[in-house]
């Protein structure tokens, strides 16, 4: 059965659950999920998990994210993007050095109240289903992280592209709402590009043509996604033999941290961590 990651450019106007359905039929392979939701109007990286390589999904959506995001001054709309409607219209004064003067205010640990039109559940309903229904309800703000933030082109007179680099649950579209709010004549989001999610970037990403093509030819094995953390390999079959059962074994060689765990014959076993002599797994990927 197939298992394994691909990575996905998403075209536009397509949902993350769509790119995931048309992945199951062409697959054959009901286990499918995807690591962080893409808006439709979002392209870019959407790594798609297949069969028992779900198992690391939770990784992905936890980990650091990068965007190009396009930010229009002078536009406020009902869901912070242009795919909304209209709210405000305010003429542009402020210039490039203006825009990334108020940068810094956004970078780092910040609070951000999120969009109406986003799938958080409050009292058990979607925000964007009551939304739609003209409501709007009281949202508290969520802590994230915004690690880089940086303007890479002025486009035109009230747009311009961004980068930026950040933590799980940032909402772009939020952040050029704020941004334009800052700078006193609002902001929208007019285009939205992933260039990198759970360690994988653009370069690595097909089309869903691609996978259409050569199926199970570009799934990867699950470790690539741990790619980044050493490598440690069980020698001792007893050892191995209680890894493979689930429990912690004793290893005074290693330093505290994270690590990808191989057995003897170079099966990826499991992701664990090493702590004060002793190695715990944190995931198992038997077969994965």
């Amino acid at each position: 059965m197939a298992s394994g990651i691909v990575i996905i450019d998403k075209p536009s106007g397509w949902t993350s659950m769509d790119i995931c359905a048309k992945t199951r039929g062409i697959l054959k392979e009901k286990r499918v999920g995807h690591g962080g939701t893409l808006d439709p109007m979002a392209t870019g990286v959407l790594p798609v998990f297949v069969g028992q390589a779900t198992r690391a999904v939770e990784f992905a959506e936890n980990g650091e994210k990068e965007y190009i995001a396009g930010l229009r001054l002078g536009l406020v709309t009902n869901t912070q993007d242009t795919s909304g409607e209209t709210l405000e219209t305010h003429p542009v004064t402020v210039d490039r050095a203006a825009l990334e003067a108020v940068l810094p205010r956004f970078t780092g640990p910040i609070a951000q109240i999120p969009p109406m039109y986003s799938a958080i559940k409050i009292n058990g309903q979607k925000l964007y289903d009551l939304a739609r229904k003209g409501k709007e309800v009281e949202r508290k703000p969520r802590n994230i992280t915004i690690f880089e933030l940086e303007l890479l082109e002025q486009v035109s007179e009230t747009d311009y592209l961004l980068r930026c680099r950040c933590s799980k649950g940032t909402y772009l579209r939020t952040l050029c709402h704020d941004l334009g709010q800052a700078l006193g004549c609002g902001g929208t989001m007019f285009s939205l590009r992933r260039t990198m999610a759970a360690g994988y970037t653009l370069a690595e990403a097909v089309s869903l043509e691609d996978v259409q093509a050569q199926g199970e030819a570009l799934l990867r094995p699950v470790e690539s996604m741990f790619a980044s953390y050493p490598l440690y390999t069980l020698s001792s079959p007893g050892k191995e033999a209680r890894v493979r059962n689930g429990n912690p074994i004793t290893v005074p060689e290693l330093a505290d941290g994270t690590y990808r765990v191989h057995g003897k014959n170079g099966e990826f076993l499991c992701l664990s961590c090493a702590e004060n002599g002793t190695l715990t797994s944190i995931k198992n990927f038997f077969g994965a």
